[in-house]
Formats: C-alpha cells, sequence, structure tokens
C-alpha cells in the first residue's frame, strides 16, 4: 500500500538551500554525483547562495536549510542521507 500511495500521491516539493562556501570547505568529490542526482529529482527545489550568514556553524560541519529547518551532520555523506531521509517523508 506505501508504494502505491508513493506512485500515485502528489508528493510536496521540498526546498533545500546551500552555502556555497559551506559545500566547497565540506563536499567530498565522492559525494558530489550522488548530491547531484539527489537535487536533480522533481521534488526537489534546489538553491545555492554564496553566504547565508551562518558562519559559525558554516566552519563546522556541512549543513542545508531544508524547508527553513538547519540540518546538519558530521560529514557531507551523512548530510546526503539526512536530506534524503527527510524528502522522503514528504
Amino acid at each position: 500500500m506505501k508504494l502505491i500511495n508513493k506512485l500515485f500521491s502528489k508528493q510536496k516539493p521540498v526546498t533545500i538551500e546551500f552555502c556555497q562556501r559551506n559545500l566547497d570547505q565540506f563536499l567530498k568529490e565522492e559525494d558530489s554525483t550522488e548530491y547531484g542526482r539527489f537535487i536533480n529529482q522533481k521534488t526537489i527545489h534546489y538553491k545555492e547562495y554564496e553566504c547565508q550568514s551562518k558562519c559559525k556553524e558554516c566552519g563546522q560541519s556541512p549543513y542545508a536549510m531544508v524547508d527553513g529547518k538547519f540540518i546538519s551532520a558530521e560529514n557531507s555523506g551523512v548530510l546526503l542521507d539526512k536530506l534524503k531521509a527527510l524528502a522522503d517523508k514528504k
């Protein structure tokens, strides 16, 4: 039943915003292809800003803003897993 609901329900788009400086600092090259696949989905609205004025957080770990909520992780791979999980909940 869950699969049918997923196939036929209108999934709300998720807005994910990144800081370019944070990506430059923490995004590992081996994760970049997977990030590209994820952000190019129809249900993902992706935005990248030069700076999001979260300098303290930006220097500590990778992060993203998901529908206005701050999400961080210990590395870029874990952040991607969190982003995918949040997108699947929508």
